[in-house]
């Protein structure tokens, strides 16, 4: 995977295992930027799950950003720690959907655990409902490059 410095000049990029360490571990929402109908760029602050060089969002097959992928299937994003030192990882990527409810299911469960701390909390119960129920989808984000910097001692 193609690693470049985000920020020249400050700090350093995060190695290959770093960045995985990075995506694995943090609990930060990842920004995703998708194209609308429109041409016109759209946010979306979402959890996800990072594993084998993917990132895995769960949300509603009629949400915006699935929209907007079946449309372009071509997305950015950004993880970053807004606390010092500053790190974080951001690229492009093309996305696909996944709509097979046996494959999606443990890959949604492991998101709601990252953020939610267990599967039987309502806010993971009511999201995996969606899941089983054929309502949500998962978009699998396959990064072509990431775009990295972690300040720590750079001042």
């Amino acid at each position: 995977m193609k690693i470049m410095h985000a920020s020249p000049g400050i700090g350093s990029a995060l190695s290959e295992s770093q960045v995985d360490k990075f995506l694995t571990n943090s609990k930060l929402n990842l920004l995703l930027g998708t194209i609308d109908g429109k041409g016109e760029p759209n946010i979306h602050p979402v959890w996800y799950f990072y594993e084998n060089g993917r990132m895995y969002i769960e949300t509603s097959k009629t949400a915006k950003k699935a929209q907007n992928i079946r449309n372009k299937n071509i997305v950015y994003f950004c993880i970053d720690d807004e606390k010092i030192p500053y790190k974080g990882v951001r690229g492009k990527a093309s996305a696909i959907i996944l709509e097979e409810i046996p494959k999606i299911l443990p890959i949604a469960e492991q998101i709601m655990v990252k953020y939610t701390g267990d599967l039987e909390n309502n806010v993971a119960k009511f999201l995996l409902d969606g899941v089983k129920s054929g309502s949500s989808v998962l978009l699998e984000l396959e990064p072509k490059y990431f775009s990295t910097w972690d300040h720590s001692g750079a001042f």
